[in-house]
């Protein structure tokens, strides 16, 4: 009997592969998506009422979040022996049903395992890198990864636009350093509960040096103490031709593919959101930096860490029996 034949799809193989796709990184680790379970499918819905209201007043980054889990859950899927097929907004784009993935047996191949294995050691080590440049080879690989997965990326290479894009780092983390409501929505979702949030011992405090840097996590406790962007770091721009919710979707799907990449190619990521949250730090950036070509949706720093470094600990995540619905 063929390897494929001995996995039939049930209840509980679909929850594996949610429980799999949970794993995917979101904004402040709120987790904010719904899984719905019948035999072979696997529907995706938006949870609207995890959106941030302050920091994500457009649900972006709820989407970029739920895009990632879909991404995921594909690669659960492909890991564990089934084969996905994806329909994507099958209520239409306004609708909190994202895509409804169908689970049928199939032969799991070493690079499916592989991958399976880089999404269940995939964490996001926010301190700094090393000082070994990220070759600008591998920058490409990894626009080519997103586009290969339904979404777009920039690799900034030129001197003069990284200096540009740290400097609107700078000037968004100082706008939101000045809106105390966005602040104490950060400070929340900081140890927030034993499912979710960013717990402090994983995140880097705020300095006085730079005001600018690090204000989203104030209460951070990790020891790492220096710029937000350094001349050897990697940056990628996650992009889209618009900036709607079908683009974010396809963005957070994009994301995933590339996180996983990285790690399979023992590099590290941290997404800077902070730069596309606020509206004149997002323009200046399409516009000055990007020149147009793209609506920025999300910014990667890219780069080594340390061998040495001792390994954080992964960021909780919500039982699956929590992100079930009916």
């Amino acid at each position: 009997m063929p390897a494929a034949a001995r996995r039939p799809v049930d209840a509980p193989s679909a929850r594996a592969v949610v429980e799999a796709a949970c794993r995917a990184p979101s904004i402040h680790n709120t987790q904010p998506w719904r899984w719905r379970v019948d035999d072979a499918v696997v529907e995706l819905l938006a949870d609207p009422g995890r959106r941030l209201p302050h920091t994500d007043p457009r649900g972006r980054s709820l989407a970029i979040s739920c895009g990632a889990a879909l991404h995921h859950a594909q690669v659960a899927a492909r890991g564990l022996g089934y084969r996905p097929a994806v329909q994507r907004w099958p209520d239409g784009p306004e609708s909190d049903l994202l895509a409804r993935v169908s689970l049928s047996p199939a032969a799991r191949s070493a690079d499916d395992v592989a991958l399976l294995r880089a999404l269940r050691e995939r964490r996001t080590d926010r301190r700094r890198f090393t000082s070994w440049p990220v070759q600008g080879a591998r920058l490409e690989r990894l626009v080519e990864v997103a586009r290969e997965s339904r979404g777009d990326a920039i690799a900034l290479h030129d001197v003069i636009d990284r200096f540009r894009l740290e400097h609107l780092v700078g000037r968004a983390r100082l706008a939101q350093a000045a809106d105390p409501a966005l602040l104490e929505e950060h400070r929340r979702w900081t140890d927030h509960g034993p499912y979710d949030g960013v717990p402090a011992v994983v995140v880097p405090p705020a300095t006085d040096e730079v005001p600018s840097r690090r204000t989203r996590f104030p209460d951070g406790s990790l020891e790492d103490r220096d710029h937000e962007i350094e001349t050897t770091d990697g940056v990628v721009v996650l992009c889209g031709a618009a900036d709607d919710r079908a683009s974010w979707v396809a963005t957070g799907e994009a994301l995933g593919a590339v996180w996983l990449h990285a790690v399979q190619d023992g590099l590290a990521i941290v997404p800077l959101s902070q730069v596309v949250e606020v509206d004149e730090t997002r323009s200046s950036l399409q516009h000055q930096v990007l020149l147009g070509v793209a609506a920025p949706h999300l910014v990667l720093r890219v780069g080594w860490q340390a061998i040495s470094r001792r390994h954080l600990p992964r960021t909780p995540r919500r039982p699956v029996t929590d992100v079930l619905v009916p």
